[in-house]
């Protein structure tokens, strides 16, 4: 790009912001930088690098729209919509500007603390340079700028580019604009997708264009995303990875690097809107003679309190109020306010529910058996069940899944590092060789709740307290018939054995098959 056209995009540019600044201004109040260090009005707070787990959609640039999470992950990326354990930035410091209102982070790749390191281990490419992201309030709007040290490598032109993630849910079958052409957001991802120069697959983006408008009939959720330099894609990032997200990505230009990446982000904001309370009481229910107390969440906007009553459910519909109480004010924590609400005196059995002015908790239960059903139980009838490994399991009509992992293990190699914290030193600190199949580990234990592993630290700390609720609570529970030698279950069919017993049976087996054939856990 000649020097002329720099010289028109900056002006351009300048124009833009004074624009913006005018247009968004006019409105009553503007972003201010809180005590908490991050941006604030009422009914809307935008966080920059207020912290930081990228793998879990947290951090970067993110907003929290009329007390929702709506966006977050707003930061560089090496891939269009990035998975787990792909390569993300090394944090560097983060200033906190109260007198210019405005927050700056700086980043840099690679991250060396990660490449091929730790507990996920990462490969990241060759591709070494820093930069700063910068986050200005205009009015109700931020302004996203991104500056790097040096221009991105040819190599990686069309690969490196700035993303912010959409959290999907709310957004199914809402629509969008891009420039002048509308869309939907899918309930599913749809392709198409197809093979770049690299034969790694992506997704087609959904619109390409300038400028984005999400929900546009919502006022709860609308956004403006416009971009000054670059164009914008939104692309479903669930066709890759089923935790992705909808993302909003600007490609950075070849020899871009001051101002590589320039975003407005208009979020719309209810006037003087506050959170709605939100009551939680017990799902359980309550002992009569246990301890009662009910909490009450309150934007902290709000300040006249209203009071708090227990309502009693009768058999015809009709109800009683047991109980007035002005509630205890507990205090503030981050964002909101809290009521607390003691209501150890009500003791009669029967349905209740707790009100706060117009607003209702679900309904519960006061009752002496109220632990007999339907509390614990369900873990033993079905969660351990389902994730019983190296088992058929049986529901009735329904298979959760067959025998599995029959061929289990072979030794692996030396020096490597997988993932999730796997990993093999430069021993195998027995007689099996890399490759080797290992005998006898092909029985008992259960499936990770995320995955398919067995993890022998949760295997073992499953027994112990599955062992310990027999000895402390006799338990004797039947639902489940278990048989190792067939290798079967049969959910909802009693056998005569505690399934409790049975479980820390199926622990013991695999725990113990790791020290007969290895000699160590």
């Amino acid at each position: 790009m000649c020097k002329y056209s720099l010289c028109r995009l900056s002006i351009l540019s300048s124009i833009f912001s004074v624009l913006i600044s005018c247009s968004v201004y006019a409105q009553n109040e503007k972003l201010q930088i809180n005590s908490q260090g991050y941006f604030e009005i009422q009914g809307l707070n935008v966080m920059v690098f207020q912290d930081y787990y990228p793998d879990g959609h947290q951090g970067g640039v993110g907003i929290i729209q009329h007390g929702d999470r709506v966006a977050t992950n707003g930061d560089i990326r090496l891939e269009a919509t990035p998975g787990q354990w792909q390569p993300i930035p090394k944090m560097g410091k983060r200033v906190v500007d109260t007198l210019n209102n405005e927050i700056l982070a700086t980043l840099s790749f690679p991250d060396s603390s990660r490449h091929l390191k730790g507990f996920n281990p990462i490969r990241y490419p060759d591709l070494y340079f820093s930069y700063t992201v910068k986050v200005t309030s205009i009015g109700q709007a931020i302004k996203v700028t991104v500056n790097l040290d040096r221009p991105i490598p040819k190599a990686f032109i069309g690969k490196v580019g700035f993303n912010i993630e959409l959290f999907p849910t709310p957004l199914f079958g809402k629509k969008y604009y891009m420039d002048n052409q509308s869309g939907i957001f899918p309930r599913q991802a749809n392709g198409p997708v197809y093979i770049d120069g690299d034969k790694t697959i992506q997704m087609t983006p959904m619109a390409i264009g300038k400028k984005l408008v999400i929900a546009p009939d919502l006022e709860q959720r609308r956004i403006e995303i416009e971009s000054v330099n670059s164009e914008l894609q939104l692309i479903d990032g669930r066709g890759l990875h089923n935790n992705g997200w909808f993302v909003v990505r600007s490609v950075i230009a070849e020899n871009a690097k001051g101002n590589a990446i320039e975003w407005l982000i208009t979020p719309n904001v209810i006037e003087e809107w506050v959170d709605e309370p939100v009551i939680q009481v017990s799902q359980v229910g309550y002992h009569p003679k246990q301890q009662k107390i009910a909490n009450v969440e309150l934007d902290k906007n709000v300040e006249q309190i209203q009071k708090l009553s227990i309502v009693k459910i009768n058999t015809d519909g009709s109800e009683d109020e047991v109980k007035i109480h002005d509630g205890k004010v507990w205090g503030r924590f981050l964002r909101y306010k809290y009521l607390q609400f003691d209501f150890s005196d009500i003791t009669q059995p029967g349905i209740y529910k707790v009100c706060y002015g117009d607003f209702k908790s679900h309904t519960f239960e006061i009752k002496d058996d109220i632990f007999n059903r339907h509390i614990w139980q369900p873990t033993l009838e079905y969660f351990l069940p389902v994730q019983m490994c190296h088992m058929r399991v049986n529901d009735r009509y329904k298979v959760w899944h067959d025998r599995c992992h029959l061929d289990d293990a072979l030794m692996a190699k030396t020096g490597y590092n997988h993932f999730d914290g796997y990993k093999q030193g430069e021993s195998t600190l027995c007689d099996f060789k890399p490759g080797n199949a290992v005998p006898e580990l092909n029985k008992g234990g259960w499936h990770d709740a995320g995955d398919y592993d067995l993890r022998v630290e949760s295997q073992a700390g499953t027994v112990k307290m599955l062992s310990l609720a027999i000895e402390e609570f006799g338990i004797n529970y039947d639902q489940t018939t278990i048989d190792q030698k067939q290798k079967l279950v049969e959910m909802h069919r009693p056998d005569g054995i505690s399934d409790a017993l049975q479980q820390v049976e199926h622990g013991v087996l695999t725990i113990l098959a790791g020290y007969r054939s290895l000699g160590r856990l």
